[in-house]
Parts: C-alpha cells; sequence; structure tokens
C-alpha cells in the first residue's frame, strides 16, 4: 500500500511539474516585466457557485513547486461543499511566484473540483437505489490520476483505471473474436483466475450467450430505461449489471430504479465543466 501511494505521489508530482513547464517555457514574460521579484502579498480562493472540492493538495503543491517557501493555508478538505464565496485557500508570499503558477493550479483544481461537483450531483440522484455511479476511461489524456480521484471524492466508484486492471470485452473485440464466447474463452486462457471479464451487449439478445460464456459482469449498452429493467429481471442477480452510455442526469435516476448495480457515465469526466474557483492578489 505504501508502495502505491508513493507511486502515485510521484505521478501528481510529474503532472504537475508538465503543466507548469509547459506553460511557463523559458519564464514569465509578463510577471517579470512588471514585477522585479522582491514583491510580497497574499492572494485568496474563492468559490463563485456550489462547488464539491476536490484536489486541494495539488492546487496546493503547484504553487509550493514554483516556491516552496510559499504558505499556503486551506479552510476546506476534499469532499466538502462550498457554497458562492465561501474562502477556499489563502497563499501568502512572493507574488512573483504566485502570479506565476496561478493559471496552472487553477486549471487542475478547477477540473477537478468540477469532476467531483458532477458526480456529486449524480450520485445524490439515485440515493435511495442499490446502484453505484463509476467512471469510465474517458479521461483527459495524462490526468487520469486526477479524473478518477475526483469521481471517487464525489461520491462515485472506480471502475478499470486502464486496460492493464481489468477485462471489459466490447463489440469491437466480439467482432474480432467471432462472437461473444470466443472472445470470452480466449481471454480466460490468458488472464489471471482473480480477474473480473465484463461483456459489453447492445442488444438483449446477447445477455443469454454472455451469461452461458461465464461473464463475471456484463454491460448494457446504450439500452433504454425498459431495456435495462428487462435485463435486471431476466439476470435476476445471477451476476451484477452495469447500464453505460446516453447516462445524463434526466435519466440517471430512472435507470436506477431498474434495480442495475453500476451506472457509468464518460460525461463525469470527457465533458465536465471546470468549476468556477477565482483567485484575487491582495499587496500587504
Amino acid at each position: 500500500m505504501k508502495e502505491t501511494l508513493k507511486a502515485q505521489a510521484i505521478e501528481v508530482r510529474a503532472i504537475i511539474e508538465r503543466a507548469l513547464r509547459e506553460d511557463i517555457g523559458s519564464g514569465d514574460l509578463t510577471t517579470s516585466g512588471i514585477l522585479r521579484g522582491n514583491e510580497v502579498g497574499k492572494a485568496v480562493a474563492l468559490a463563485k457557485a456550489e462547488t464539491v472540492i476536490a484536489g486541494i493538495d495539488v492546487f496546493r503543491d503547484t504553487f509550493l513547486f514554483i516556491d516552496e517557501n510559499l504558505k499556503f493555508t486551506s479552510f476546506v478538505e476534499d469532499g466538502a461543499k462550498v457554497q458562492k464565496g465561501d474562502l477556499i485557500a489563502e497563499i501568502e508570499g512572493s507574488l512573483m511566484a504566485i502570479l506565476t503558477a496561478e493559471r496552472t493550479a487553477l486549471n487542475l483544481f478547477q477540473r477537478m473540483c468540477g469532476i467531483a461537483t458532477m458526480t456529486r450531483k449524480f450520485v445524490d440522484a439515485i440515493a435511495g437505489t442499490k446502484a453505484k455511479i463509476i467512471h469510465t476511461r474517458k479521461t483527459a489524456p495524462g490526468l487520469r490520476i486526477l479524473d478518477t480521484y475526483a469521481v471517487r471524492v464525489g461520491g462515485g466508484y472506480s471502475h478499470r483505471f486502464g486496460l492493464f486492471d481489468g477485462v471489459l470485452i466490447k463489440e469491437n473485440h466480439i467482432a474480432a473474436a467471432g462472437g461473444i464466447s470466443a472472445a470470452v474463452n480466449s481471454v480466460r486462457r490468458r488472464i489471471p483466475i482473480t480477474v473480473k471479464v465484463e461483456v459489453e451487449v447492445e442488444k438483449l439478445e446477447q445477455i443469454p450467450e454472455a451469461l452461458e460464456a461465464g461473464a463475471d459482469i456484463i454491460m448494457c449498452d446504450n439500452m433504454t430505461v425498459d431495456e435495462v429493467k428487462r435485463a435486471v429481471d431476466f439476470v435476476a442477480g445471477r451476476i451484477p449489471l452495469e447500464a453505460s452510455g446516453n447516462i445524463t442526469l434526466d435519466n440517471v435516476k430512472q435507470m436506477a430504479q431498474t434495480g442495475v448495480d453500476y451506472i457509468s457515465s464518460g460525461s463525469l469526466t470527457h465533458s465536465v465543466k471546470a468549476a468556477d474557483v477565482s483567485l484575487r492578489v491582495m499587496l500587504r
């Protein structure tokens, strides 16, 4: 566990470093052209709308990467819901460092908060059902560790992180293998027995074959609420079912009420609206 956490911390630091390098390049022409470098002050981060906080440590570490002597004070923790006007954090010290790190820090933080906020809305919408909201692999390239963490902060759950830690046989795999049974049997011979096999079906008629082939989970892809309900009734609890495709806040409750076990939505991460957080500098 410690090694995993260490590896994750290294990856997050690498993300911050790449993002800052991309933005700063050979130097911040604007800030260095205005300031002498010895100015100090304070900046405050404020919520401009109701927001679920995610990534406060990433926000802090982006500033500290530029100047470890900055004093960063957070007033909220990940998972907290803040309202418009609430104070999120204060950063004190070199104005040169604060202004140079500002945009990158906000970009990462606002995205993570946006994902957590939307996830919380989905989770709240299905309260009282047994369904769980899960993420997909439709994340921003290079930011998956941040995107999926934000989903969990918002109350969602993890699906497979990548191609390496779970099997999901999709329509193209089925076509390439020559059928569901062939695909399942082939992958079973090549993976550890502890790895679960999920099969995506696009039609109700495919479910019996997926069950017969020994699927551990079945994903009902782009099916209507009525079709998912029929799938739930047919499977009758023998294995978990996942609903995916065209899931929105308007229909997620209906989908959850079918009795499905998991509901995945790529919109949590692939088209997230960044949270509205502002940073305002105040001279001492």
